[in-house]
Parts: structure tokens; C-alpha cells; sequence
């Protein structure tokens, strides 16, 4: 975790405290079952609790020195708690096994985690939302290859990233409900020394489903998904920060980054106003995107259980969830504060002398009798003289030259089939499917 790039809420899930806090509550519910169901005392868990209730500070540094010790860090932990708590404590871990502690206290951390993630694309949506409508008919060219295309709006620009980003909301909750199960089942998953109410309980009161089977650890399948997750997300965030980077080159200018009273873009050049939130996004995106192998690879693990997840784990939970999260909410800010620039996207699409019109040419020849091959020639042999003279030739102007266009197209018709309005004929349509 890079406190550059992180947030208190996310990071103070992931701190040791956090964790420890929530291994005290699975120990605690898990005690508290056992003595209803008579296998210890009901004062063990009456007195766990009771010492919860004064909100007890943890001493992760008295519990890393045991660990120092033990070299076992759950059994650390139940040293430390059992020194603050008193005899009631030996009571506590009945018939369960470190993985039952690890493995539900890292689902509820990636569920509360996820919360945070769906909160924060519902922030980005609603700016894009915004965004999209206040631009739904601002007109700005489409390109393919990095060419100019046909025209778009920069609306529809917008529109289309919010569709992903839903998409990407989906997939979450998906994942969230995927990963937020809890495994009390003992060693290899049998249930031989505890009762498998115990995990109902532990599950109910944490908000979490009970793993059908865990055979001592809860698949890692689950968590190859939500890492996967992740890395979608980050790769759309990756994507509207790549359109936006390339919309601020000087050559296109059509939207940039807002640049704040005094910031400054370059240590040498006092002119520069760099693209650097959406930089920083991209950047952010590969390190996200960095923890769905290791993740993957985590799936095959030897027989009922190995360890060989748990270093991996303990790296990419944390910087993968607070990075995205930064990641999110850095997004969200670009799109709110982004500066557009409607004139700059009007001469844009001014730039190469109509060209941009040229589908609508080709077609109007073929329903006028021309066939799509000699259609295609004659359109493009005009406008490869355009293109050829940076725009400064008119397409419809050398078509209203060329005969073999005017037999089947008069001046009047060609002329119709420049009008820009014709391209936007169904952005409404297109925003009720998005928008709804």
C-alpha cells in the first residue's frame, strides 16, 4: 500500500488492527455457539464479550512479539487475547483450525472491500451520467485507427463508458456475493471437532453464506474471480483514461484535465499542461490488473490445504482493493472537473474537407443504380485528393466536378448528403438504451 495512492476509508480495512478485530469477532460468535450447544461453558464467550464491550485497544505490537515466538500468527493472537481475557479464554478455537479464521476474516475484508468499490462506481456513473447528458448533442468526430471516422457526440462518448462502468457494477455485486462466504469447518473440512452450526452462526452474524465445502480452506476459485473482477474494472478505468489522454494532445485538444490555479505541468516548461491524473490512472490499472494472475494461480493448492495463497493474498488484498479505489475516485473527479471544448471538436471535424461524409456519398450512388464497386472508386479517388491536400480541397466540391458522380447524383442531392444533423438521428434512442 502506497499512502500516495490510497484512502482512509479503504486502507483502515486492511490495516492489522482491522484484521485482528475481526478475528476476535469469528472466535468470539464461534464460542459463543459452542456454549449453546454445550461443548463449553456459555461464561467463555460471556467473558470474551465482556471484554470486547470496554473497546480494548489491540497491541498488534505485543502480538507480533509472540509471534516472533510461535512463528504461528493465530496462535499469537490467542496467546494475546487469552493474557487480556483470563482463564475463560482457553475455551476459545474449539475444534476449529487457523483457516477457518484466515479464510472467513479475508471474505468479509473483500466483502466490505467490494461495498466500498460499488459505492465508488456509483459515483463515477452519476458523473458520467451528468457529463453525457450535458454533452448528448455536442458534435465531435468519431475515429477508428486513430483516423477520422464519421461524426459522433462527445455525449455519446461519455454514454458509452457509463454503459461499461454499469457493466462493470454488475460484475461486482457478482462478485461480492461470490466471495463473502464463511468456512468454520475444522481441519480438512470435516466438521469431525466442531458442529456445523457453528458456521451457520459465524456466517449469520457477519453477514456472510456458509461455504458448501471448504476441505480445511474456501476455494480459491472464488477469489480468482473477485481478482479478475478487479482487473476489468481497472481495465475500463484504463480505457476512458486513455480516450481522455489522447483527447488533451495539442493536436486534438478537444477535452483536457482541469488544471488548477497555480499547478504546473512541466519543471522545465512553464507552458505544459500534462495529462497526468489519467497517466496516473493507467499506471494504477496495471498494478491492478497485476493481481488477477497471481490470483488464477492460487486455485491449485496441494491436496485439502496449503499455504502456498496465503503470501500472495496478504499482498494483492490490500493493494489491489485500495488501489482501485483510489483508481475510482480519481476517475470520477477527472470526469466531473473535465474541461470541453465544443469549438475545437467543430473544427475538427471541419478539418479534412468533408470527408467525413464520404459512407453517406458511396451508399446514395448505390441506391442511385452505381455498383458498390464502381460506387467505392469513384468516391475515393475524390477524396484521396482531399486527404492528400490536408483537407484543403472539399469533397463535395470535387464531387460536384466529377461527371461520373453527377449522372447519378445532381448537385442538390450531394449536397443533402453533408448535412452533419443526419449522423445524431438516433443518439435519443441510444441514450434510452444506456440510460434507460
Amino acid at each position: 500500500m502506497v499512502p500516495r495512492y490510497s484512502r482512509p476509508a479503504m486502507t483502515a480495512l486492511w490495516e492489522p488492527e482491522a484484521r485482528y478485530r475481526i478475528w476476535f469477532e469469528i472466535e468470539a460468535h464461534a464460542t459463543e455457539k459452542l456454549g449453546e450447544l454445550g461443548v463449553v461453558p456459555a461464561s467463555a464467550a460471556q467473558a470474551l464479550w465482556a471484554w470486547w464491550r470496554t473497546d480494548p485497544a489491540i497491541d498488534v505490537a505485543a502480538i507480533d512479539a509472540i509471534e516472533a515466538v510461535t512463528k504461528h500468527d493465530v496462535i499469537a493472537f490467542l496467546t494475546w487475547v487469552a493474557e487480556q481475557v483470563g482463564d475463560e479464554a482457553r475455551f476459545m478455537h474449539q475444534g476449529m483450525t487457523s483457516s477457518d479464521v484466515l479464510d472467513t476474516t479475508l471474505a468479509v475484508q473483500l466483502a466490505r472491500s467490494a461495498d466500498i468499490l460499488l459505492a465508488d462506481l456509483d459515483g463515477l456513473l452519476a458523473a458520467l451520467k451528468r457529463r453525457a447528458e450535458e454533452h448528448k448533442y455536442t458534435p465531435t468526430i468519431g475515429r477508428s485507427h486513430g483516423i477520422h471516422a464519421e461524426p459522433v457526440t462527445f455525449g455519446l462518448k461519455l454514454a458509452q463508458a457509463y454503459a461499461e462502468f454499469a457493466r462493470c457494477k454488475v460484475r461486482l455485486e457478482a462478485a461480492r456475493a461470490e466471495i463473502a462466504t464463511c468456512a468454520i469447518s475444522g481441519a480438512v473440512g470435516t466438521f469431525a471437532n466442531i458442529d456445523p452450526a457453528v458456521e451457520a452462526h459465524v456466517a449469520a452474524k457477519l453477514g456472510l453464506a456458509v461455504e458448501p465445502i471448504s476441505t480445511q480452506v474456501i476455494p480459491r476459485d472464488r477469489h480468482a474471480m473477485f481478482f479478475a473482477t478487479l482487473a476489468v474494472i481497472a481495465s475500463s478505468v484504463e480505457r476512458l483514461a486513455v480516450e481522455i489522454r489522447h483527447l488533451q494532445r495539442t493536436e486534438v485538444l478537444e477535452a483536457e484535465e482541469y488544471f488548477s490555479p497555480g499547478q504546473k505541468g512541466s519543471s522545465a516548461m512553464p507552458h505544459k499542461r500534462n495529462p497526468i491524473l489519467t497517466e496516473n490512472l493507467t499506471g494504477l490499472a496495471r498494478v491492478v490488473r497485476g493481481a488477477a494472475i497471481p490470483a488464477l494461480e492460487n486455485v491449485a493448492l496441494w491436496h485439502e490445504r496449503d499455504i502456498s495463497h496465503s503470501s500472495v493474498e496478504r499482498f494483492i488484498g490490500p493493494d489491489a482493493c485500495i488501489t482501485l479505489d483510489f483508481a475510482l475516485a480519481r476517475l470520477t473527479g477527472v470526469v466531473d472537473k473535465l474541461l470541453v471544448y465544443p469549438e475545437r471538436m467543430r473544427k475538427n471535424l471541419d478539418r479534412m474537407g468533408g470527408l467525413i461524409h464520404s459512407q453517406r456519398v458511396l451508399l446514395a450512388l448505390t441506391q442511385a443504380g452505381v455498383s458498390r464497386e464502381s460506387a467505392y472508386a469513384l468516391v475515393q479517388r475524390n477524396a484521396m485528393k482531399v486527404w492528400e491536400s490536408d483537407g484543403a480541397l472539399s469533397l463535395l466540391d470535387l464531387l460536384k466536378a466529377d461527371p461520373d458522380v453527377t449522372a447519378a447524383l445532381p448537385s442538390a442531392e450531394l449536397e443533402s448528403l453533408f448535412d452533419l444533423e443526419y449522423h445524431y438521428r438516433q443518439v435519443d434512442h441510444i441514450f434510452a438504451r444506456v440510460f434507460g
